[in-house]
Protein backbone atom coordinates (compact mmCIF):
# COMPACT_ATOMS: atom_id res chain seq x y z
CA UNK A 1 0.00 0.00 0.00
CA UNK A 2 1.21 3.76 -0.80
CA UNK A 3 0.54 5.97 2.01
CA UNK A 4 0.46 10.00 0.97
CA UNK A 5 0.37 13.01 3.83
CA UNK A 6 -2.46 15.52 2.95
CA UNK A 7 -1.69 19.47 3.40
CA UNK A 8 -2.69 18.61 7.07
CA UNK A 9 -0.05 15.23 7.90
CA UNK A 10 -2.03 13.43 10.38
CA UNK A 11 -4.63 12.92 7.56
CA UNK A 12 -3.57 9.81 5.15
CA UNK A 13 -4.88 9.16 1.81
CA UNK A 14 -4.09 5.31 1.52
CA UNK A 15 -3.79 3.55 -1.60
CA UNK A 16 -3.82 -0.26 -1.72
CA UNK A 17 -2.22 -2.05 -4.38
CA UNK A 18 -4.89 -3.29 -6.96
CA UNK A 19 -4.08 -6.23 -9.05
CA UNK A 20 -6.05 -6.52 -12.25
CA UNK A 21 -6.39 -8.68 -15.82
CA UNK A 22 -8.72 -9.70 -18.60
CA UNK A 23 -11.34 -10.79 -15.63
CA UNK A 24 -11.12 -7.52 -13.40
CA UNK A 25 -9.24 -6.71 -10.35
CA UNK A 26 -8.74 -7.95 -6.93
CA UNK A 27 -7.50 -5.50 -3.45
CA UNK A 28 -7.20 -6.04 -0.12
CA UNK A 29 -9.19 -3.18 1.09
CA UNK A 30 -7.78 -3.69 4.71
CA UNK A 31 -4.71 -5.73 6.56
CA UNK A 32 -4.19 -4.69 10.27
CA UNK A 33 -0.59 -5.68 9.94
CA UNK A 34 0.41 -3.96 6.59
CA UNK A 35 -1.56 -0.65 7.76
CA UNK A 36 0.13 -0.56 11.07
CA UNK A 37 3.64 -0.76 9.40
CA UNK A 38 2.51 1.26 6.51
CA UNK A 39 1.26 4.45 8.51
CA UNK A 40 3.02 3.78 11.73
CA UNK A 41 -0.61 3.42 13.77
CA UNK A 42 -1.48 1.50 16.30
CA UNK A 43 -5.81 1.45 16.03
CA UNK A 44 -8.24 -0.97 16.66
CA UNK A 45 -11.61 -0.37 14.03
CA UNK A 46 -14.45 -1.29 16.35
CA UNK A 47 -17.53 -0.55 13.93
CA UNK A 48 -18.24 -0.72 10.12
CA UNK A 49 -20.62 1.89 8.32
CA UNK A 50 -21.84 1.37 4.69
CA UNK A 51 -24.45 4.65 3.40
CA UNK A 52 -25.66 5.00 -0.02
CA UNK A 53 -26.77 8.39 -1.05
CA UNK A 54 -26.93 10.26 -4.30
CA UNK A 55 -25.77 12.98 -6.21
CA UNK A 56 -25.38 16.24 -4.49
CA UNK A 57 -26.46 14.45 -1.38
CA UNK A 58 -23.82 16.44 0.91
CA UNK A 59 -23.47 14.62 5.10
CA UNK A 60 -21.07 16.49 7.32
CA UNK A 61 -19.80 17.36 9.24
CA UNK A 62 -19.93 15.35 11.99
CA UNK A 63 -17.91 14.43 14.98
CA UNK A 64 -18.61 13.45 18.78
CA UNK A 65 -16.88 14.78 21.39
CA UNK A 66 -17.12 11.46 23.96
CA UNK A 67 -15.87 7.97 22.05
CA UNK A 68 -14.04 10.18 19.44
CA UNK A 69 -13.68 8.69 16.00
CA UNK A 70 -10.86 7.45 13.81
CA UNK A 71 -11.92 6.89 10.59
CA UNK A 72 -10.63 5.22 7.77
CA UNK A 73 -13.17 5.90 4.64
CA UNK A 74 -13.45 4.62 1.04
CA UNK A 75 -16.00 4.34 -1.52
CA UNK A 76 -17.14 1.32 -3.31
CA UNK A 77 -19.59 3.05 -5.77
CA UNK A 78 -19.51 6.02 -7.24
CA UNK A 79 -17.57 8.97 -6.00
CA UNK A 80 -17.61 11.70 -3.21
CA UNK A 81 -15.49 14.47 -2.45
CA UNK A 82 -14.56 13.73 1.24
CA UNK A 83 -13.48 16.59 3.80
CA UNK A 84 -11.94 16.62 7.29
CA UNK A 85 -11.52 19.95 9.69
CA UNK A 86 -9.18 20.25 12.36
CA UNK A 87 -11.02 20.54 15.49
CA UNK A 88 -7.98 20.48 17.82
CA UNK A 89 -7.00 23.30 19.09
CA UNK A 90 -2.95 22.66 20.08
CA UNK A 91 -2.90 21.55 16.40
CA UNK A 92 -1.13 24.06 13.58
CA UNK A 93 -3.84 23.00 11.45
CA UNK A 94 -6.43 24.24 13.72
CA UNK A 95 -9.38 25.31 11.70
CA UNK A 96 -7.90 24.28 8.39
CA UNK A 97 -9.37 21.45 6.32
CA UNK A 98 -8.65 18.61 3.29
CA UNK A 99 -10.72 17.00 0.57
CA UNK A 100 -10.20 14.40 -1.23
CA UNK A 101 -11.99 13.07 -4.23
CA UNK A 102 -12.33 9.21 -3.50
CA UNK A 103 -14.01 6.82 -6.17
CA UNK A 104 -14.74 3.03 -7.06
CA UNK A 105 -12.13 3.96 -9.61
CA UNK A 106 -9.30 4.97 -7.85
CA UNK A 107 -9.52 3.01 -4.58
CA UNK A 108 -8.14 5.57 -2.58
CA UNK A 109 -8.46 5.52 1.33
CA UNK A 110 -8.44 8.81 4.04
CA UNK A 111 -7.39 7.75 7.65
CA UNK A 112 -9.04 10.67 9.55
CA UNK A 113 -7.55 10.92 13.29
CA UNK A 114 -9.97 11.69 16.23
CA UNK A 115 -10.29 15.65 17.01
CA UNK A 116 -11.86 15.83 13.04
CA UNK A 117 -15.02 17.16 11.66
CA UNK A 118 -15.75 14.87 8.73
CA UNK A 119 -18.69 15.00 5.95
CA UNK A 120 -19.13 13.99 2.03
CA UNK A 121 -20.80 15.43 -1.05
CA UNK A 122 -21.71 13.34 -3.32
CA UNK A 123 -20.92 13.72 -6.71
CA UNK A 124 -21.73 11.17 -8.89
CA UNK A 125 -25.28 9.78 -9.77
CA UNK A 126 -25.17 8.15 -6.91
CA UNK A 127 -22.41 6.37 -3.74
CA UNK A 128 -21.56 4.17 -1.73
CA UNK A 129 -19.65 4.78 1.05
CA UNK A 130 -17.99 2.41 3.43
CA UNK A 131 -15.95 3.81 6.75
CA UNK A 132 -14.81 1.55 10.04
CA UNK A 133 -14.55 4.01 13.17
CA UNK A 134 -11.91 3.58 16.12
CA UNK A 135 -15.09 3.74 18.89
CA UNK A 136 -19.03 3.15 18.94
CA UNK A 137 -21.55 5.56 17.57
CA UNK A 138 -22.76 8.12 20.61
CA UNK A 139 -25.40 9.94 19.57
CA UNK A 140 -25.54 11.25 22.34
CA UNK A 141 -22.25 13.24 22.43
CA UNK A 142 -22.26 14.25 18.39
CA UNK A 143 -22.08 17.58 16.95
CA UNK A 144 -22.37 18.64 13.20
CA UNK A 145 -20.54 21.58 12.30
CA UNK A 146 -21.98 23.92 9.49
CA UNK A 147 -20.87 22.64 6.09
CA UNK A 148 -20.87 26.21 4.80
CA UNK A 149 -19.26 28.15 7.70
CA UNK A 150 -17.35 30.91 5.90
CA UNK A 151 -14.49 30.67 8.44
CA UNK A 152 -13.83 27.82 7.69
CA UNK A 153 -14.18 27.95 4.08
CA UNK A 154 -14.65 24.62 2.30
CA UNK A 155 -14.88 24.90 -1.27
CA UNK A 156 -17.14 22.20 -2.41
CA UNK A 157 -17.25 21.18 -5.80
CA UNK A 158 -20.84 22.50 -6.32
CA UNK A 159 -22.27 23.41 -9.85
CA UNK A 160 -23.08 26.93 -9.56
CA UNK A 161 -26.86 27.54 -8.51
CA UNK A 162 -26.61 23.66 -7.29
CA UNK A 163 -27.96 23.62 -3.63
CA UNK A 164 -26.22 20.26 -1.67
CA UNK A 165 -29.23 17.72 -0.28
CA UNK A 166 -29.11 17.94 3.33
CA UNK A 167 -30.92 16.41 6.44
CA UNK A 168 -32.49 18.48 9.00
CA UNK A 169 -29.39 17.89 11.43
CA UNK A 170 -26.96 19.18 8.82
CA UNK A 171 -28.93 22.05 7.89
CA UNK A 172 -28.81 23.08 11.52
CA UNK A 173 -24.71 22.81 12.08
CA UNK A 174 -23.32 25.07 14.14
CA UNK A 175 -21.31 27.81 13.00
CA UNK A 176 -17.01 27.54 13.80
CA UNK A 177 -17.65 30.11 16.89
CA UNK A 178 -20.32 27.76 18.58
CA UNK A 179 -19.37 24.09 17.83
CA UNK A 180 -17.33 22.79 20.74
CA UNK A 181 -13.48 21.76 19.89
CA UNK A 182 -10.83 19.14 21.28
Amino acid sequence: MAVTPTAIADILIIEPRVFGDERGWFTESFNLQEFSQATGLNVNFVQDNHSFSRQSTLRGMHYQLEKTQGRLVRVVSGSVFDVAVDLRKDSQTYRKWVGVELSAENHKQIWIPPGFAHGFLVLSPTAEFLYKTTDYYHPQSEVCLAWDDPSVGIQWPLSLGVVPNLNPKDSAGLSWDQAPKF
